[in-house]
């Protein structure tokens, strides 16, 4: 048993690394988009089939507006720095769900909610495209494939470790440790770097889109005026607050440098 556990720990490490196109950097990912995508997208289905859809309004009409500039963004940035169909997969979709939290997200491939709660920190279009732009950056840098590969990774751990240790006192005492040690100390930094990474690339899409990335820490700063009682950093599946305004704040130079790679010099 012990065997094959570390057999299978080696074979996942050599078919897990892909390349993050925005970073360079070899990435976490076990699941391909064959496998992942149609999972996802019947999840997307189900979920708008069970909540209030907003169909008809400028605010809905806005949402899909503002994706469909980002997305066209993206699939811009990529193309021009060497990854052509690498969005041939994705099926782009935006919703607007009538619900009071103020919360969006996008599933890998692309399906994307906006909470009605979330449009108020928004205030107009270009928020909203901050908002936007992170949301379709989390899919674009397969963040949702990252997190399924790092989970499976800690369960092969405690599987490892419960088939190593023998004594039921010790076994006991691992998973205790085991349990807050990779949680606090792996599996929430790296859901940390997720949103940090997000931030970024969202920041320079949106601003090939042609929306101000100045808009993004602004609205950081109404998100932070809302909020109450947020766990410390290290305790938190997100960067703080006001660590976000502080990275934000630092690209916005370098996002409107790439939106000027692309002709864009004028922001709304």
């Amino acid at each position: 048993m012990k065997k094959t556990v570390l057999t299978l720990f080696i074979f996942l490490g050599v078919v897990a690394c892909k390349t993050n196109p925005f970073t360079g950097k070899s990435t976490l990912n076990f699941y391909g988009n064959q496998s992942l995508f149609p999972t996802a997208f019947a999840q997307y289905d189900q979920f708008l089939e069970e909540n209030k859809v907003v169909t008809g309004t400028e605010q809905a009409a806005m949402i899909t507006r503002v994706g469909q500039r980002i997305a066209k963004a993206a699939e811009r940035w990529l193309t021009a720095n060497g990854h052509p169909g690498y969005l041939k997969d994705y099926r782009w979709q935006y919703t607007l769900v009538d619900d009071k939290t103020v919360n969006a997200w996008c599933m890998p491939g692309g399906k994307i909610v906006f909470y009605t709660g979330i449009l108020p920190i928004c205030q107009d279009e270009t928020g909203i495209a901050v908002v936007m732009g992170h949301e379709v950056a989390h899919a674009l840098a397969d963040h949702g494939a990252q997190r399924m590969s790092a989970g499976t990774l800690q369960t092969l751990g405690a599987v490892a470790g419960n088939v190593a240790i023998q004594d039921p006192e010790t076994r006991n005492a691992f998973n205790m440790a085991y349990g807050v040690g990779s949680s606090v100390g792996v599996m929430l930094p790296f859901s940390r770097s997720h949103e940090t990474e997000a931030d970024l690339i969202g920041l320079r899409i949106m601003a090939i889109a042609g929306y101000d990335p100045g808009a993004a820490p602004e609205l950081w700063k109404r998100m932070k005026a809302n909020s109450q009682g947020a766990p410390p950093e290290f305790l938190s599946t997100h960067p703080s607050n006001d660590t976000r305004i502080s990275n934000l704040t630092k690209w916005v130079p370098e996002a409107k440098a790439e939106a000027r790679k692309f002709g864009v010099t004028t922001f709304q």
